[in-house]
């Protein structure tokens, strides 16, 4: 294993290899345009939102250790920061399947709108070849 990060992505043609590095983080978190495969909903987008999440909780249980008032604000604050980055996450992996980022509201349903989004966005692969929304990230 060498310590090369682009090794990591070796297996990708170049022009995928060259849309991972193209992509950065503002068109990531604060766009909506595009398409992103599984490997950056994974890698690049829900881990870093999951350990950020994580991080805020510990800090907010810290800050307000044996104290009620004011951690149901800032913590309904911190969510409604981290709405707008993974509704921008969602829509562009639900672009690489070909559908509108609208889907995004099957979440409102109970159980099996988490379930649904999930299996959709994190194990099917996109569409292959361009679509409307964009070329393939993996072309």
């Amino acid at each position: 294993m060498t310590d090369d990060p682009n090794s990591l992505l070796a297996p990708l043609p170049s022009s995928a290899r060259r849309e991972l590095n193209r992509m950065g983080w503002r068109q990531l978190f604060f766009s909506i345009k595009g398409r992103m495969g599984r490997y950056d909903y994974w890698v690049r987008a829900t881990l870093p939102m999951l350990l950020a999440s994580l991080g805020i909780a510990i800090l907010l249980a810290l800050l307000f250790a044996g104290r009620h008032d004011g951690t149901d604000t800032v913590s309904g604050m911190v969510s409604l920061l981290l709405l707008y980055p993974s509704v921008c996450v969602y829509a562009k992996r639900w672009h690489d399947r070909n559908k509108s980022a609208w889907w995004t509201l099957i979440l409102l349903v109970p159980v099996i709108g988490i379930l649904w989004v999930i299996i959709e966005l994190g194990f099917l692969r996109g569409t292959v070849g361009p679509n409307r929304f964009g070329p393939d990230p993996l072309d």
